[in-house]
């Protein structure tokens, strides 16, 4: 039987979303997965609250090279091996997810923010089929209307010695992502070998990078080709990216909205949508 793992990196301003993330992991998926909770140490207390059999709270720095600091005065780290630029916090965090998929024992890894709750059932064999993780991938979606997007595939490509392509490029982000942690570690083996470097520390040093673009795109160009025999453009999730609040009707309208075969629904914290709009909206989902 396939083994299955959440991982969430979170912090205090995002407690409540996390708290309600964690109530829906353990509501839709089996006893045998565990949910990851990985804060600061300053925030471990808090989220302790959420303790408990299938809960594994970790230390953030337990995640990050012993050479990363915190700049006083600032929200900044800085990596002592590479000054400049500092570390800044969604770089961070994709270091820290990076990381941790690397050490996961489980067959899968579901990686997901605060944001997210799951409001239909799923287990291993939801993100693994025969053997394989189910790879995300929309085809040919990324073109210069997205230039950030374009950046990331760039980096991507120059992380992993790939030559240089044109987009239009494959998309490889969701809000709900599930990876292989044997294929990520080959990926980190692959950036160390292809720049000479800590791959947390070329990594740290991006200007423009997206850890799902950087996972795609090593399973695309450069994984086994059994590998991708479990791809799909479905996200199996059901995301609000707009930063424009929901009020109580949208919300609840909005996550009325999610397909029969989605997992999950995404109300960006971006969107600084109520607490109570977005707990009303899914309570509706969830006494369905």
């Amino acid at each position: 039987m396939s083994r299955l793992a959440v991982i969430t990196p979170s912090y205090a301003p995002d407690f409540e979303l996390c708290a309600d993330l964690h109530r829906s992991v353990l509501r839709h998926s089996p006893e045998s997965v565990r949910h990851h909770i990985i804060v600061p140490a300053r925030d471990l207390e808090l989220f302790g609250q959420l303790a408990g059999p299938r809960t594994v709270l970790h230390d953030e720095a337990d995640f990050l090279p012993g050479s990363v600091r915190s700049l006083p005065g600032t929200k900044y780290r800085v990596n002592l091996r590479q000054p400049f630029p500092p570390l800044r916090g969604w770089i961070l965090q994709q270091i820290i997810k990076l990381a941790a998929a690397s050490r996961a024992e489980e067959d899968v890894v579901v990686m997901v923010d605060s944001d997210i709750e799951f409001i239909r059932p799923f287990s291993a064999e939801t993100f693994r089929r025969d053997g394989v993780v189910r790879f995300y991938r929309n085809p040919g979606f990324i073109d210069d209307r997205l230039p950030r997007h374009v950046k990331w595939h760039q980096a991507a490509r120059t992380l992993l010695g790939l030559p240089a392509a044109p987009p239009p490029y494959h998309d490889y982000v969701s809000s709900l992502l599930a990876w292989d942690p044997a294929l990520v570690r080959q990926l980190l083996e692959r950036v160390e070998a292809s720049t000479g470097r800590r791959w947390a520390d070329v990594t740290g040093a991006q200007l423009h990078f997206s850890e799902w673009t950087l996972y795609g795109v090593f399973v695309d160009q450069l994984a086994a080709e059994s590998s991708r025999s479990f791809a799909s453009d479905d996200a199996l999730c059901h995301a609000y990216w707009d930063e424009t609040p929901l009020d109580a009707t949208t919300a609840r309208a909005f996550v009325a909205g999610a397909k029969d075969d989605d997992v999950a629904v995404m109300i960006s914290a971006k969107s600084r949508t109520p607490l109570d709009a977005k707990r009303a909206a899914f309570g509706v989902t969830e006494q369905s």
